[in-house]
């Protein structure tokens, strides 16, 4: 049983009260982003920094020249920050005062003003781009996502790495401004807009005996009809087809990573956003039991939602089969200041968690502090 913090790399810059607040919430792990897509965001307690807006994503290590030559994808740094240090230095800071770090990486999800890598990322059955979508089916951005964990375990000394969007990132996004909630779209249309039809995927679609043509027509289609499910659209046995090739994107990925992890750090923790659910994209994507990586240490799972996070929890821990620890994900700005808490706990407990979550250090208020403080609390004296 464990409690991670997540908190972003400049949280604990310039804040001397930052570690103090930390030990306040019992934190066993801090999750600090060592790569982060554009935000922004309002850090209530921060004293010189209030609203951050963060215009790209970036990479908060040490940027080393030579590890990056001759790649398509390189990360960008801070320079609104002013510093090129701020992963390390957050993280010596916490390791300093026996906190356990682990670096907090976003592989798939990048954001890019300049969109100087369309031909890397994921395309919709309308041949449209969606430029903050890496598609991990491409070599290119498997070495950037490789390269990104070498680097990072490089930059700071760290217990373990999170790994976020180690998928497809789909249809579903936080964009600015966006306006597709207008569109009403349905859970399976918003599925059927998230499978891709880059080239990389289409090649590879072809080589698995797919004909990416013919799936995009059936999509648009689909899309069109409002079809019930991707399985309506597709019809079930090519729906399993393509759900199957969809799983090998991220599968490829991780092992791909989780051998980086292992030659750089061999003693690393390894914990993995994911969902159970087969068509899930994004920052928590589809996880399969088969194949299963013995070097996966926890996988959690988005408990964001009260409403239905016990359902996917306990489908999350039917996948993970007693392997690796299973963690809820949790914001306490939703639905956690009731006096229901403990009542939840339990329901996750016995769901199969072991681990809770919370997001996020830097951005809590005073309420929704004292709330999470009260939660890991309980959790402690609940959890086996």
């Amino acid at each position: 049983m464990s409690i991670t913090g997540y908190a972003f790399a400049w949280d604990f810059i310039d804040d001397p009260d930052a570690i103090l607040r930390t030990r306040e919430l019992d934190v066993d792990v801090v999750a600090l982003a060592a790569s982060y897509h554009a935000t922004r965001v309002v850090n209530t307690y921060h004293p010189a920094r209030r609203v951050t807006d963060v215009p790209y994503s970036a990479f908060y290590g040490t940027r080393r020249d030579e590890a990056w030559r001759g790649h398509r994808l390189t990360p960008r740094a801070p320079t609104w920050l002013g510093r090129d240090d701020a992963f390390a230095g957050s993280a010596r800071r916490l390791t300093q005062e026996g906190i356990d770090v682990d670096a907090w990486i976003v592989l798939t999800h990048l954001d890019d003003p300049d969109d100087t890598h369309l031909e890397l990322v994921e395309r919709n059955a309308y041949d449209e781009p969606y430029p903050y979508a890496l598609c991990p089916g491409s070599e290119d951005v498997r070495e950037y996502c490789v390269t990104l964990i070498e680097e990072t375990l490089r930059s700071a000394k760290v217990r373990g790495v999170v790994l976020e969007a180690s998928g497809p990132m789909g249809f579903d996004h936080a964009g600015v401004h966006d306006k597709s909630e207008f569109a009403a779209l349905s859970a399976a249309q918003r599925q059927l807009l998230s499978l891709c039809f880059c080239a990389a995927c289409r090649k590879s679609q072809r080589e698995c005996g797919l004909d990416p043509d013919e799936i995009a027509a059936k999509v648009r289609t689909g899309i069109d009809d409002d079809a019930s499910s991707p399985e309506a659209a597709l019809g079930n046995e090519l729906a399993d087809q393509v759900a199957k090739f969809r799983l090998t994107l991220g599968t490829a990925l991780r092992e791909a990573i989780i051998e980086r992890v292992r030659d750089v750090q061999p003693e690393a923790t390894i914990t993995l956003h994911a969902s159970p659910r087969r068509w899930a994209t994004g920052a928590f994507p589809a996880l399969s039991a088969q194949p299963w990586s013995k070097s996966i240490n926890a996988v959690v799972s988005n408990a964001w939602e009260p409403a239905s996070a016990e359902s996917e929890l306990r489908a999350l821990a039917g996948v993970v089969d007693g392997r690796a620890k299973v963690g809820a994900y949790l914001r306490f700005d939703r639905d956690w200041s009731g006096d229901g808490n403990d009542e939840t706990l339990r329901r996750y407990v016995r769901a199969g968690v072991t681990e809770l979550h919370l997001y996020h250090l830097g951005l809590l208020t005073k309420e929704s502090a004292t709330t999470a403080a009260s939660v890991v609390q309980s959790f402690r004296e609940i959890a086996p």
